[in-house]
């Protein structure tokens, strides 16, 4: 993986690492949403919606363009592509049953299980 890819990576994984932040990707499935709608749900300021904003901005999750005097945020699902490519690569492994892999063992060594 190159190092372009693995810092892109820690930007998206950092992100969505905040509650409020993976709420605001949510609201954006919807629609574009002026920075003010964004921000009436949640119980902080404007200013600190706007740090969460740039920080989604940041990585690629989100764009912002002003609209007249209105700045708008929309949703950049693409952004999320590398990072899904890279969860999914873990679920190719079915779940190990450490009980059943316990007795397996132990039946192959021909040894008593532990109490």
């Amino acid at each position: 993986m190159s190092a372009a890819v693995e810092q892109h990576l820690d930007l998206v994984f950092s992100a969505l690492a905040d509650p409020t932040r993976r709420a605001i990707l949510s609201m954006l499935l919807e629609d574009d949403m002026a920075v003010t709608d964004v921000a009436e749900p949640f119980d902080m300021s404007l200013a600190a919606i706007s740090k969460h904003l740039a920080i989604l901005a940041g990585a690629g999750l989100i764009s912002q363009e002003k609209r007249g005097r209105v700045k708008w945020c929309k949703l950049e699902p693409d952004a999320m592509r590398a990072a899904s490519v890279w969860m999914q690569a873990f679920g190719q492994f079915e779940p190990v049953n450490l009980d059943a892999f316990e007795r397996f063992l132990a039946q192959e060594l021909d040894q008593p299980l532990p109490e």
